[in-house]
């Protein structure tokens, strides 16, 4: 039974089943970072989770809707990984479900440890119709840690959120940082000269909206970025040695993961020896039919999800008709008894989640 208060589209019973995945996809094609994420995963999962990772890049600017669907597919098998929390995130900020994305990209932020996705989030208050919210996060004290691309889109968010307030020579101030320098082009520098130009018009201040756009054109020929044209992404990857320290890290971290599992199966030898007995009579029967390769409607059952403990972002984010079916289905539970094996369940699980979020 899922948690009652994890509100994901993942984890919801309604649910449509798992989109499928293109031939030519192998799982391959991802980073090297991801893929060292991935590969704390069993192995057909990992491949599963892979693959569907790769189509919702694939897709994420065309068929941003699909796209989301692969990557609840993927976070259904790998759903503590910060790399599949990501990608829930942007897809899911990529075809509107700002709810959805702003709670995952506040869980890959617990998982990670990062900000870099702040002036998304940011973005998604906007989206939510809350842009005191938006404000509030550019004023914050995470803002200050972020590199010069993240300042500038959050400066970017936040001069929108006082335009969706009616304050117009505000979000003009709200662009008017360090980074813009009109004597200086980096690789933010068009979109943020033309987010200025932009305020400015709507401020009524047309002639200096003109420079500026001008200005846009002229740092895209420096970079040498064509109207069709994208820069080039380049995976430097790691060294064989960094390379190397992590597979072995990955090694000794999966025997102590296996030595505290098969301390725990001794305390619990007589409670498991059924459900031993059950499994060993379904991996006969599956050795015997030769089943091994990835079935396409695997990822359709119940899978071990991450489940969400972050009540604001349950509760406070959820799109509206979602937030009121889970009240109630809430309710309905508060009438029964609790379920203590569940909350046992709950308290095993969390020091092997608590170890995968540390090495992710």
């Amino acid at each position: 039974m899922p948690n009652a208060r994890d509100l994901r589209s993942a984890n919801r019973p309604d649910r449509e089943r798992s989109p499928q995945i293109d031939e030519d996809v192998t799982g391959k094609e991802l980073d090297r970072a991801t893929q060292h994420q991935i590969k704390t995963l069993e192995g057909t999962s990992a491949e599963w989770v892979a693959r569907h990772l790769v189509m919702a890049g694939r897709l994420l600017d065309e068929e941003p809707e699909l796209a989301f669907q692969h990557a609840l597919a993927a976070s259904r098998r790998g759903g503590r990984l910060a790399s599949v929390r990501e990608a829930v995130g942007l897809t899911a900020y990529g075809a509107g479900h700002y709810g959805e994305a702003l709670r995952e990209f506040r869980t890959y932020r617990r998982i990670s440890g990062s900000n870099m996705h702040l002036p998304v989030m940011a973005d998604c208050e906007r989206g939510l119709g809350r842009p005191d919210r938006a404000l509030d996060m550019a004023r914050s004290d995470e803002a200050k840690d972020l590199d010069a691309p993240g300042k500038v889109e959050l400066a970017i968010v936040a001069a929108g959120a006082r335009t969706d307030l009616g304050q117009l020579e505000a979000a003009v101030s709200e662009l008017e940082i360090p980074q813009l320098d009109i004597n200086r082009a980096f690789s933010y520098s068009p979109r943020l000269f033309r987010a200025y130009a932009d305020a400015l018009t709507a401020a009524g201040r047309a002639a200096e909206a003109a420079k500026w756009q001008r200005q846009a054109i002229v740092a895209e020929n420096a970079l040498g970025l064509g109207a069709e044209e994208e820069p080039d992404i380049i995976d430097l990857g790691w060294d064989e040695e960094e390379e190397a320290r992590e597979e072995d890290r990955q090694r000794r971290l999966r025997a102590q993961e296996n030595a505290d599992a098969h301390a725990g199966a001794e305390e619990r030898a007589p409670r498991a020896a059924g459900a031993a007995a059950a499994a060993e009579a379904a991996g006969t029967t599956a050795a015997a039919f030769g089943l091994k390769a990835i079935d396409d409607s695997a990822d359709d059952a119940e899978a071990d999800y991450f489940e969400s403990d972050d009540a604001e972002s349950d509760q406070d984010s959820v799109e509206a008709d979602v937030l009121d079916d889970a009240d109630g289905e809430a309710d309905d539970e508060a009438d029964g008894e609790p379920n203590a094996e569940a909350d046992q369940e709950l308290v095993e699980d969390s020091e092997p989640a608590q170890r995968e979020r540390v090495e992710d």
